[in-house]
């Protein structure tokens, strides 16, 4: 009985799929010129959500596979077969046969002739965050419903007639002020104009105090439509409470998020609240929706056009003190691993920093992967046994996908670091220029083995820990009580392996001591930001609320002598 059983399993995991083909047009209507970028085709045993939003690295999603298309014409069929990459499955010959939800979109590229000679072509953000469902422009199709079967037949047709409109800027209030800059030092590494954004909140009594001048706390984190989290109006007391969360297992979230925001209003424009800025950047580019705040060889110079260019013009158009003492960072997640690393590179510039479950900040702990002593990211060293390496888990440990599970995931959406995805910006930044103009892999995307080279640059140039360790007796005297980090011990991410390596160097460093604060939430997920009695659902809708104070208190005890405490105090 046992052997029979086997036996049936093995068939049915071998059966042939469906060698079956798809042609992809679209008309004069949608563009009159070729068109470059990244075709995906998704497959979806639903359409209670467009297929096209039914792919994630859990359990519960459904097919898609790309292919690069390059000067692609109106009315001109472009197949999509089994040289396609798909996921999570690889091939569409190995889809099973049945009823599936067809659809397609074409996430488009652009071409730029960079400063270094190279010419990319790369999906420019357009105000939406780098997001391929939402890009204004992006065409795609209605779905439709087919059937696979498996005798091949003709291809199937799949017309492209939607396009996505474009996006709302959102408009100026009392409190929050949106601003755009053109920057020089991005314009001239991209060949063309690059412009940076920032959403600012100004402080209760800004109108009417025209003396005062103000410290300034950047709130680092992902693409910000808007200044999130606060609102002047509180949410319909009607308001429905049957959604549920499944990332917190509660129902009602929507509204806890709307509360907050006006909680947040009222403590903001309270009598005793602390009178400062609070700016959020707008910097997503061609590889994600954001920078990480640093000086990258593909990205560009967006550390210094951030510290140099954006900061200084925010302070003179809002009355910002415009000095390192006065200036604070903080956030969460990549806005976590921007607080520090931007403190680390600009020390004399930020008087501190609040980073809450980080992104790697050691490279012996990049997630779970050891990128000096392992040689594959997917599967641990093994002469024997291939175990693969976890890539998201819950707060018990119950592990929701792979390394390679998230991995594949974006190789489907685009290839040469293409695909706006968590593990292909970090390659985007970290890596040096690959010959082709691309970033260098770190790991071979479909084999995972570990290139030892770009992890010695990454080594040299981002591993946060290791550049502390190697500059501390020039870095320690300027960070000295700057370094804050929190972070749950179950992140989702194992982001807390790193901060625990960190928490092992500055707990133990001398010449100077390091003065600042490495904390942990129990059985806390991602986004832990140090409030101990505090769920993480609660605790990180309150970044502002709870930093603030803090932030007031340092930048006080560490001002120069001379400097203004006073006239923004009110």
């Amino acid at each position: 009985m046992k052997t029979n059983l086997l036996l049936v399993l093995f068939a049915f995991c071998v059966l042939p799929g469906v060698a079956q083909t798809f042609s992809v047009t679209y008309t004069e209507k949608l563009s009159q010129k070729p068109l470059d970028g990244r075709l995906m085709l998704f497959l979806a045993k639903s359409n209670a959500q467009e297929p096209r939003r039914q792919i994630s690295d859990d359990a519960d999603t459904q097919l898609m596979f790309g292919i690069d298309v390059n000067q692609w014409k109106p009315n001109q069929p472009m197949i999509v077969d089994d040289k396609a990459f798909g996921y999570p499955i690889q091939r569409i010959s190995q889809v099973p046969a049945g009823e599936y939800y067809a659809q397609v979109l074409l996430h488009k590229y652009e071409t730029f002739h960079r400063a270094d000679g190279h010419v990319v072509h790369l999906p420019m953000d357009r105000g939406e965050g780098q997001q391929f469902n939402d890009a204004p422009g992006n065409v795609y199709s209605i779905p439709v419903k087919i059937t696979l079967k498996k005798t091949t037949k003709q291809p199937f047709q799949l017309l492209i007639t939607q396009e996505v409109p474009p996006i709302t800027p959102p408009k100026d209030t009392k409190y929050i002020k949106h601003i755009r800059i053109k920057s020089e030092l991005l314009s001239k590494f991209w060949g063309r104009d690059m412009y940076l954004g920032a959403h600012v909140l100004l402080p209760e009594g800004f109108d009417t105090h025209p003396e005062a001048h103000y410290p300034l706390a950047v709130f680092h984190g992902h693409f910000p439509a808007d200044f999130s989290g606060f609102s002047e109006t509180p949410p319909p007391a009607d308001m429905k409470t049957d959604d549920y969360s499944a990332r917190f297992h509660i129902y009602g979230y929507n509204k806890i998020v709307k509360d907050e925001a006006y909680n947040f209003y009222k403590q903001w424009t309270s009598k005793d609240f602390p009178r400062m800025l609070i700016v959020e950047i707008q910097h997503a580019n061609q590889f994600y929706d954001d920078s990480y705040a640093v000086n990258s060889a593909n990205l560009g110079p967006y550390g210094d056009a951030i510290t140099y260019e954006l900061i200084p013009y925010i302070e003179k158009q809002f009355r910002g003190i415009g000095q390192g003492w006065a200036r604070f960072l903080y956030g969460g997640s990549t806005g976590g691993w921007e607080a520090l690393a931007a403190q680390i590179f600009y020390p004399d510039e930020y008087n501190g920093c609040f980073a809450a479950c980080p992104d790697p900040i050691s490279f012996q702990a990049y997630t779970a992967i050891d990128l000096y002593k392992f040689s594959n990211a997917y599967y641990y060293d093994s002469p024997w046994k291939k175990t693969a390496i976890p890539g998201k888990r819950d707060y018990l440990g119950t592990v929701k996908c792979t390394v390679e599970d998230m991995n594949y995931h974006e190789l489907a959406i685009g290839d040469k670091s293409r695909s706006g995805g968590q593990w292909d910006i970090w390659e985007a930044v970290f890596s040096p220029i690959g010959k082709d103009g691309y970033p260098q892999r770190i790991f071979d995307k479909k084999t995972g083995v570990i290139d030892k080279k770009v992890a010695e640059y990454w080594k040299e140039h981002f591993d946060l820990l290791h550049i502390l360790q190697r500059d501390w007796a020039v870095l320690g005297p300027k960070l000295q009580g700057k370094i804050h980090i929190y972070c749950g011990d179950m992140d989702n991410y194992y982001l807390n392996n790193a901060v625990y390596l960190m928490e092992d160097f500055l707990k133990n460093v001398k010449n100077p001591t390091y003065d600042g604060e490495v904390a942990y939430g129990d059985r806390a997920e991602h986004c832990w930001n140090g409030d101990p009695n505090q769920p993480n659902y609660i605790s990180r809708l309150r970044y502002n609320t709870m930093y603030l104070p803090k932030i007031l208190k340092r930048i006080s005890l560490a001002a120069p002598k001379g400097a203004d405490l006073t006239s923004w105090k009110y």
